[in-house]
């Protein structure tokens, strides 16, 4: 059974003197920044001169400069830019301003797993990835609850690293719900793995071949929606909330009974078979070199695809009944 960790394994008081860097005030960063504070944390928050979201982080009564000064003066440093702007300014505002009093944090491994960011062996080096998207990790501290998160430690030099990684947990609310003790490796690969095979590349790519299949066959593109998009949320909230089963238990018996005998022929060995693909791909760091790349040559292929993708009719029908339910807006 995989170790978890709770408020009682957490002590906030190890933090108690040191002060806190949080590297970039995005869906990631306003959340651990907001609340590692409201935790009575100290914390910096670094950016670049000019960004968007200095004065915004100023506003939420937060301490604000720039990389190379909060991490001078800051005992820990969380980097929550996105994976691909990581290395470079590690490099050039990171790296230079390190040495055996500073504790290095990460919220995804990918750059330690693919050792695009190489980090001196005297400084620990910890990874707290909470597993909710930022905004909702920072609904559901204010509401006095958590979302769970991942511990891993890559170096620990000093012998207190996972201390000090379950104290920032604490601070940022996973320990409120648990927190998993996993490797760089293993958060890294199954993070890539579960977005690109379920949570957004095979849900996404399931969902567009119903709706072509429906329209084809002459159905209205509205009833299409409804039934191949709109109660997917409903659907994945019963499995969110008590598994498969509880799924199962609450639909019909014959929605039930379409479940068990259709869904293998749906998705079948084949796509067991191209989702071995898909995790080759990401263990041999093929993904990684891939993405990498992309980003060097100015991202062409992945705006052509987002731009195909944002023309597909189901996003222009979907459009038109949503805004018909302003309650959406609400939630």
């Amino acid at each position: 059974m995989a170790k978890m960790f709770y408020d009682s394994d957490a002590d906030l008081n190890i933090l108690k003197d040191k002060s806190i860097a949080v590297i970039g005030y995005g869906s990631q960063g306003h959340a651990h920044a907001l609340s590692a504070h409201d935790s009575g944390i100290k914390v910096r928050v670094g950016l670049y001169e000019g960004s968007k979201s200095w004065d915004k982080a100023e506003k939420d009564g937060l301490e604000v400069s720039t990389v190379d000064e909060v991490t001078k003066n800051s005992d820990i440093i969380m980097l929550l830019l996105p994976d691909t702007v990581q290395p470079s300014v590690y490099n050039e505002f990171v790296e230079p301003n390190l040495d055996e009093s500073k504790t290095l944090m990460f919220a995804h491994g990918f750059n330690i797993h693919y050792k695009t960011i190489v980090p001196p062996e005297n400084v620990d080096v910890i990874m707290v990835a909470p597993k909710a998207p930022g905004h909702r990790m920072r609904e559901v501290f204010t509401k006095g609850s958590g979302v769970p998160g991942l511990l891993a430690i890559h170096q620990n030099p000093s012998g207190s690293a996972e201390q000090k990684g379950l104290a920032y947990a604490k601070a940022v609310g996973c320990t409120r719900a648990g927190v998993l003790n996993t490797t760089f490796k293993e958060e890294t690969e199954t993070d890539l793995f579960g977005e690109q095979a379920v949570l957004c590349g095979g849900t996404a790519q399931l969902v567009k071949y119903a709706f072509e299949t429906l329209v084809e066959a002459g159905y209205q593109p509205e009833s299409a929606y409804f039934e191949c998009l709109h109660e997917l949320k409903l659907i994945v909230d019963l499995m969110y909330e008590g598994g498969l089963d509880y799924m199962r238990y609450s639909i019909s018996t014959t929605a039930e009974y379409g479940d068990l005998t259709r869904g293998p022929m749906i998705i079948d060995e084949s796509v067991k078979e191209n989702m071995q693909k898909v995790l080759n791909d990401i263990q041999d760091g093929s993904f990684a070199k891939e993405w990498i790349a992309e980003n060097d040559e100015g991202l062409h292929r992945f705006e052509k695809l987002r731009k195909e993708n944002s023309s597909h009719p189901i996003e222009k029908i979907g459009k038109e009944l949503r805004d018909m339910m302003p309650f959406l807006k609400d939630s």
